[in-house]
């Protein structure tokens, strides 16, 4: 299964590298990739990174998490860059994370019309018509967006879980988890996972 993490330039290198890293712990059953626009691409406090693939690579991909960062708004109105992501939810599982839900309402993949963000982002994501929610993840069918850059933790842990299985998901939370919260961490996470993954109102 291969999941591609959308990181444009500007990036949040938490909602990035936090997701490639819990992903990565699900390894070798999941392969992740960096889809970039351009070979590099520079964070917003100034990390430079290789891109392994394109965007365009992203539309093969099993699964697609767009990360948010300071250019996100620019992005969505940059025609020839929105038309590089052909993004399908019949065939992928799609996470957004804090300004990557921009990045869905343009592409007109939040029909349901509200998504989870971050603060920053929710006066912006509801011009676009779309309700921002005040919960830190929000799952309808094969959509997922989190709010807050911690969030990454749920996005990648609802991938893992949908791609593989509950037991990945708490292996993979178990070792990044601090140590003497562990338990308790992978328990609370579970938890949050299983009531979005319901349909049900997520209280962190």
């Amino acid at each position: 299964m291969h999941i591609a993490i959308l990181t444009f330039e500007g990036f949040n290198e938490l909602d990035s590298l936090i997701a490639l890293g819990v992903l990565n712990r699900a390894a070798p059953k999941l392969r992740v990739s960096l889809a970039t626009p351009t070979p590099q691409v520079t964070s917003m406090n100034g990390v430079t990174l290789q891109g392994h693939i394109t965007l365009e690579d992203a539309a093969g991909a099993d699964a697609v998490l767009v990360g948010s960062g300071i250019q996100t708004r620019t992005i969505i109105q940059d025609a020839a860059m929105m038309a590089r992501l052909q993004l399908d939810p019949a065939r992928q599982l799609i996470a957004a994370q804090c300004s990557g839900a921009l990045i869905l309402a343009k592409l007109g993949l939040l029909s349901h019309g509200e998504a989870c963000t971050d603060l920053t982002t929710a006066p912006w994501l509801q011009a676009l018509g779309i309700r921002p929610l005040q919960t830190p993840l929000h799952v309808q069918g094969s959509i997922a967006t989190a709010g807050g850059c911690l969030a990454s933790v749920y996005l990648a842990g609802w991938l893992i879980s949908r791609l593989i299985d509950e037991p990945a998901t708490a292996a993979a939370l178990h070792y990044m988890a601090p140590v003497g919260e562990k338990e308790s961490y992978v328990a609370h996470a579970l938890a949050l996972l299983r009531q979005a993954d319901a349909g049900q109102q997520v209280v962190s």
